[in-house]
């Protein structure tokens, strides 16, 4: 189970990163070296690799560099499917570095371990109240572990908003008692955003597929709410997920007048203040900034963007999305402006680094709301393979055609889609089903 941000160190071989394991501590290039290479092994499955993760589980210094490898160890051995360090992790848990223990329980759980002295436990460190209870609660929720529920139910009205939804959220999954489910939903507009991601966990978690709407509308990062969406619905039957594709929809298009912005402004600030909190990492307030900008006229506003853009947007991800957002949600640029926006939203579209992900198919959307010429022309080239366009980049260019129907017939709707008429994503074909254009 790897991910885009997985092969950092792509110059460093499998073998390599082993025999780093092996170094002593005091032969090590740097302290983080040990770390690196835990991290890298994720690239390289097999038996080798898990011999050489449970080894440094068995290392005995207490140094920084060593707990934090361990720590990252538990993770990796989780991911690559090792059943066979099970007990090894699971000794994990009598660690005194309670960091090791909460990475040890989360990986106990990936591992869908069963050994009951390691279920007990983690009941007991949940009573005891000496590591992260949201993730125990997670783990024992998610193991289906019965005899947990006495315990978890003691945390319903817990004063965390993090543990008091997993417990709401354990109880669901283990009895089927969803009636507390609302007070989840609650904390979907709390002030804090990590209780706000959080909330949105847990009501997957609890397959409470009733919420999304909520989750939807909630100021956290598109990522958790499109997340919520894949992970909701799903599982669910092709006819239902066609009728929820406007769920969907408007993630993708997130629109700043459909999120419960839970901050506001005592007076309305200047451009240049909207514009930096853009790069707020409350998405709340971003929310806020873009649709107060909506009130500033191009002509002043765009001096105030191509200068931040120039400066930092361009490279810092959590604005990058939002100037996506922001150029496409108007069309009164000036001509100068329409010329650099639409080369940054070209490059966007079919820009390959992982953390700009979110971007693309935001970019895509706003050309065609900039341009809708230059999008039909586009649309070959946004689904070319070797940009390999993530399935919301596929989906997107449907809703993109949708919203500009008056510049297109059907015969050129058919001929535009035809490619992704076989596309192997449920979403992606979701959506063609649903779609008036052809």
């Amino acid at each position: 189970m790897t991910g885009r941000f997985d092969n950092i160190h792509p110059e460093l071989t499998c073998e390599h990163a082993r025999q780093i394991l092996l170094r002593p501590l005091d032969e090590l290039e740097s302290q983080s070296d040990y770390y690196m290479a835990a991290c890298h092994l994720i690239n390289c499955p097999g038996s080798q690799t898990e011999q050489a993760l449970v080894d440094l589980l068995d290392n005995p210094l207490k140094e920084q560099a060593v707990n934090i490898a361990k720590r990252k160890a538990v993770e990796i051995l989780a991911r690559l499917g090792a059943d066979s360090s099970i007990s090894k992790i699971g000794q994990c848990l009598w660690s005194d570095d309670r960091y090791l223990v909460e990475n040890s329980v989360y990986a106990l759980k990936l591992l869908r371990c069963n050994q009951p002295e390691l279920i007990a436990k983690m009941i007991s460190l949940l009573n005891e109240n000496i590591c992260n209870q949201r993730v125990l609660i997670q783990c024992l929720a998610s193991l289906s572990v019965q005899e947990s529920l006495s315990t978890i139910q003691l945390f319903r009205n817990n004063e965390s908003p993090g543990v008091r939804g997993a417990a709401i959220s354990a109880e669901a999954q283990l009895s089927g008692f969803k009636n507390q489910l609302s007070v989840i939903a609650d904390h979907l507009v709390l002030s804090n955003q990590m209780d706000r991601q959080c909330a949105i966990q847990d009501l997957i978690d609890a397959q409470a597929v009733d919420y999304l709407p909520s989750i939807i509308g909630s100021p956290v990062s598109p990522a958790f709410r499109i997340r919520a969406c894949r992970l909701l619905l799903g599982s669910l039957d092709q006819f239902t997920l066609v009728g929820s594709t406007h769920l969907v929809d408007a993630v993708l298009v997130d629109d700043p007048e459909d999120i419960n912005i839970v901050h506001e402004y005592d007076a309305t600030p200047d451009p240049h203040f909207l514009v930096r909190d853009l790069f707020n990492t409350d998405f709340s307030r971003c929310y806020l900034a873009m649709k107060t900008l909506s009130c500033v006229s191009s002509d002043v506003l765009w001096p105030v963007m191509f200068k931040e853009w120039e400066e930092e947007a361009h490279n810092d991800y959590g604005a990058h999305y939002f100037f996506m957002r922001l150029i496409g949600s108007r069309v009164d640029w000036s001509s100068q402006a329409k010329h650099f926006i639409e080369d940054i939203l070209k490059a966007s579209a079919i820009n390959m680094r992982p953390q700009f992900q979110k971007s693309r198919s935001a970019a895509i959307y706003s050309i065609a709301q900039l341009n809708p010429d230059l999008f039909l022309e586009l649309i070959p080239h946004f689904l070319d393979e070797q940009y390999s366009p993530p399935w919301d980049c596929r989906y997107v260019i449907i809703l993109a055609l949708e919203s500009i129907s008056k510049h297109t017939n059907r015969v050129q709707n058919q001929d535009l889609l035809k490619s992704l008429a076989d596309d192997d994503d449920c979403f992606v074909q979701a959506k063609l089903a649903s779609t008036q254009l052809t």
